[in-house]
C-alpha cells in the first residue's frame, strides 16, 4: 500500500510516498519515510502525530492512501494570537 508522510517546519517542508505492506503501522511510514534523518529535531515522544488531521497513536494501522501527519509543537496560543489581532484592529479603526 502507498502511504504519504508530510513534516513542515518554518524553513522547509516535507512531503512522501512511501511503499509498505498491509498491516503497517503509523511508525512504520515514518521510519521508512526517512523523515528522522532529515529533521532530528523531530520527537515523537513528545510531538503528536495524525492520519488526514486526525490525532492517533504511533501504532495505530495504516491503510492504503493515508497521510501521515507530524504535527509541531504550537509557539502561541492561537486565541491569544486572535484577541491581540482584534485588539489592533479596534485600535486601528478607533472603534470600540
Amino acid at each position: 500500500m502507498k502511504v504519504s508522510v508530510v513534516y513542515a517546519n518554518p524553513k522547509r517542508q516535507f512531503w512522501t510516498t512511501v511503499d509498505l505492506p498491509e498491516g503497517s503501522k503509523v511508525q512504520d511510514a515514518i521510519d521508512r519515510s526517512s523523515v528522522l534523518r532529515q529533521f532530528p529535531e523531530i520527537d515523537l515522544a513528545a510531538q503528536k502525530v495524525g492520519v488526514f488531521s486526525k490525532v492517533v497513536a504511533l501504532d495505530s494501522p495504516l491503510e492504503d492512501g493515508d497521510r501521515v501527519e507530524i504535527y509541531r509543537s504550537l509557539t502561541a496560543d492561537p486565541k491569544t494570537i486572535q484577541a491581540r489581532a482584534k485588539a489592533k484592529g479596534k485600535a486601528a479603526t478607533g472603534a470600540d
